[in-house]
């Protein structure tokens, strides 16, 4: 028989409970426990006497432990197994479902155009090799489709008429122009020339892949905006003539409008420029992009060969990111 509590004990071991009294919410006898009624003095906030007791005196009641939680037991981990797979499982999905979205994300800024210092390391390391790995009829297609490309909205159709070897970037710039891009360095320069469905227009898009990192050639794109350099007629790109075709006259004195863009997601300059299909001189030429500004009155704005360049230029631009993201050279 368990000892009887004495009122005046402070002991602070802990005395026998009888065995029907052991057994809580696990299983066997729960007498003991409803016996008893939780005291306010017991609390943590009551009073603690130096006596060792908490408040004045009064029995303590019986305290009965229940059986301890069995986590190796299949009744009670089944469940918890379950959830912790389910959970696992989850955050699985969580994962490949976000690597995904990221990865949409960043080829799809770069299929849209967006520039900046948030460009994929290994997709401007792999544009920079498409020189030499993209087929010429991928870069430059034979026709190309420029939906809503000219004034007004209007569609655009351009047949490729000549391509030039790939080769360095002698004598294919203005002299000053040439000097603004050297910073950067010519790895390859290719080009190509296009008509209008009419042969009514000539224009020469190229795409001067460079030798610089990603910071030579964000800062080339601040000198272009800041100076205006893409818009100064003594820096323009010089075109493509190609014998026995409605380019074969397409010299200096023929170019009407032409446009610059610098990438800074990849080592690459695009360009172009065009002119008129009859060989005829334009006095004043004028950039693309003043050129398609609405209320320009230009002979050249009016004729739409500041859309031309523009257009084409835009397309082959679209291209080429279309080629590196899908590129089997591109390093993982």
């Amino acid at each position: 028989m368990p000892p009887v509590a004495d009122p005046s004990e402070t002991t602070r071991r802990l005395r026998p409970v009888a065995p029907e009294s052991r057994r809580g919410p696990g299983g066997g006898s729960t007498e003991a426990l409803a016996a008893v009624t939780p005291d306010p003095v017991h609390s943590w906030g009551a009073q603690h006497t130096s006596g060792g007791s908490f408040g004045s005196g009064r029995p303590r009641p019986v305290v009965g432990f229940g059986e301890p939680e069995a986590f190796d037991d299949p009744a009670r981990t089944g469940w918890s197994g379950t959830l912790v797979r389910r959970r696992t499982v989850a955050a699985a999905v969580c994962f490949v479902l976000g690597a995904g979205l990221i990865g949409g994300a960043v080829a799809g800024s770069w299929l849209a155009g967006d520039s900046g210092e948030s460009g994929e390391p290994g997709t401007y390391a792999a544009a920079g090799g498409l020189w030499h790995s993209v087929p010429v009829d991928q870069l430059f297609p034979p026709t190309v489709q420029g939906r809503g490309a000219g004034p007004g909205g209007a569609d655009r159709l351009w047949t490729r008429i000549a391509v030039a070897p790939d080769s360095d970037c002698a004598g294919a710039f203005d002299p000053l122009l040439g000097k603004a891009l050297a910073p950067v360095g010519c790895e390859r320069l290719l080009r190509a020339t296009y008509t209008d469905a009419t042969q009514s227009y000539v224009t020469t898009v190229g795409v001067l892949f460079t030798k610089a990192d990603a910071a030579a050639m964000r800062s080339l794109e601040t000198r272009f905006d800041k100076d205006r350099l893409g818009r100064r007629t003594d820096l323009m790109p010089r075109p493509y003539a190609a014998r026995d075709t409605v380019a074969a006259g397409f010299g200096d004195g023929q170019r009407a409008s032409w446009t610059v863009s610098v990438l800074t997601d990849a080592p690459v300059v695009v360009y172009a420029v065009s002119g008129w299909a009859d060989d005829r001189t334009v006095d004043e030429p004028q950039s693309a992009a003043d050129a398609t500004r609405s209320g320009a009155t230009t002979a050249v704005a009016q004729a739409g060969l500041g859309h031309e360049a523009k257009g084409l230029a835009d397309r082959v631009e679209r291209g080429l990111r279309k080629s590196v993201t899908s590129s089997p050279e591109r390093p993982s």
